[in-house]
């Protein structure tokens, strides 16, 4: 991934977004830290590559890539950032004098760590011993806590010192060429650490020439702070007094312009499954699978990695069951019906399961289509969707909740049953109402290996 560019592949026409990014990072403005905002698998860190490749046709950064969730293991986020700025430097006497530079601060760093260390825990064994020798303990944890103390407070004045050394070196070293610094997977990280490293980009790197980009999950970024600092503090306000720029990573595009916009991971499904050499034959991508797969992204907001793990799974129900599963020459209504299937069994286990227990409530399966009672027939007839069809089906048929899904009159149930027949109309036989619920059964158990 850390080779890809909007040349090879834009799918979801994100280069125009990157060249505006690029343009805020070059100019005087000061916009760092920024950050590149999403949910969880929506493209974020193949976005963060792509930029990288595309600023870096100019030259006129040392651009740096650091994946935050690998380093978190460290617990060290300083020298996370300062291994990471080595590696831009040539071998040779700028490199061995920067890090001379540089030591002071970072040996500061770990003695804090660990003489705290040590005073907590003489704190702690004083709190537990027998009173026969409690006044000889604390004695002797109180003068190594003193000393512990006094020396920190030598140490911060050398560190304040040492600091502004790095500072000027930091600010040396980028006045040929500046820094970006791009910090990805800071919301997989551990809240402590996650937090430690956005307080030493604060602390430590506020340098002229160095500049921050963190792709992130903002609401996960303040559950992280909350986490650490109690629910009493408020976390958007902490974020705001350190983040210059934040913009969300758009989740629609459009083809063309003045053309209607495509939801992202509607497109990526799209896109997957025509490539796949097991569904790529079998029209998914158009009429009512691709429309009723659809709808469910769009009710559902899968992200990019959810679509990703839905076409696997239809994938492997494909392998499991044979061409007739959802062959071309199967109808449509076995189609969707066996989809749905697959859908629950990737999304919602609950469901999936209550229908494999004949259990099954339709208002639960309606509210996870977005619906909550039969479609009415409106001036002309009844108009329903794909997934209005399919849910209706399912509903009749559950143990709960199915009079919601029944018709008001034998006009309506006429309607519905007409309706229904046109989805098994080239079927040999078309199931009876009883016998639609078990064929999304059928692939929930297929994907359970029964």
């Amino acid at each position: 991934m850390k080779n890809i560019t909007f040349t090879e592949r834009d799918d979801f026409k994100r280069k125009s977004v990157a060249e505006k990014v690029s343009l805020l990072l070059e100019s005087p403005i000061d916009v760092s830290p920024m950050v590149i905002d999403g949910g969880w698998g929506t493209g974020k860190t193949e976005f963060c590559h792509k930029l990288i490749n595309l600023m870096m046709e100019k030259d006129s950064h040392h651009l740096i890539y650091i994946d935050a969730f690998q380093a978190d293991h460290a617990d060290e986020p300083l020298l996370t950032i300062l291994a990471e700025i080595l590696k831009v430097l040539p071998e040779g006497e700028q490199r061995e004098g920067f890090v001379q530079k540089i030591l002071p601060t970072v040996r500061y760093g770990l003695k804090t760590l660990a003489k705290a260390g040590v005073a907590h825990v003489l704190k702690q064994d004083t709190d537990t011993v027998f009173d026969g020798f409690d006044k000889e303990i604390q004695q002797i944890a109180d003068k190594a806590i003193d000393s512990s103390v006094e020396s920190l407070l030598k140490d911060h004045i050398k560190a304040n010192e040492s600091l502004e050394t790095l500072q000027k070196t930091m600010a040396d070293l980028t006045e040929e060429k500046p820094i970006i610094i791009f910090i990805d997977e800071l919301d997989r990280c551990r809240p402590d650490f996650a937090v430690s490293l956005l307080e030493v980009i604060k602390h430590t790197f506020s340098v002229n020439g160095v500049q921050f980009v963190l792709v992130t999950n903002t609401n996960q970024l303040k559950a992280s702070i909350n986490h650490k600092y109690g629910d009493s503090v408020n976390a958007q306000q902490y974020l705001d007094k350190f983040l210059k720029f934040t913009f969300i990573l758009p989740n629609s595009f459009s083809e063309s312009a003045g053309s209607a916009k495509s939801l992202v991971s509607v497109h990526h499904y799209r896109n997957l499954v025509s490539q796949s050499p097991i569904l790529g034959k079998l029209n998914l991508t158009e009429n009512a699978e691709f429309s009723f797969i659809s709808h469910i992204i769009k009710a559902q907001h899968l992200s990019l990695r959810e679509v990703e793990t839905l076409v696997r799974y239809i994938e492997i129900y494909q392998q499991l069951s044979g061409e007739e599963a959802l062959g071309t020459n199967i109808v449509f209504g076995y189609r969707l019906l066996r989809l749905f299937g697959v859908v629950l069994f990737c999304f919602n286990k609950q469901i999936a399961s209550s229908l494999t227990q004949s259990r099954a409530d339709a208002k639960q399966i309606a509210e996870y289509l977005g619906e909550h009672q039969i479609v009415p027939i409106h001036e002309g007839g009844l108009d329903a969707e794909h997934h209005q069809v399919i849910l209706t089906m399912i509903a009749q048929e559950c143990w709960y909740n199915s009079d919601l899904f029944e018709p008001n009159d034998e006009h309506h149930d006429s309607e519905w049953h007409h309706l229904i027949e046109a989805y098994f109309c080239r079927a040999r036989i078309s199931p009876r109402k009883g016998e639609r619920s078990k064929i999304t059964v059928e692939a929930i158990q297929t994907l359970n290996l029964m």
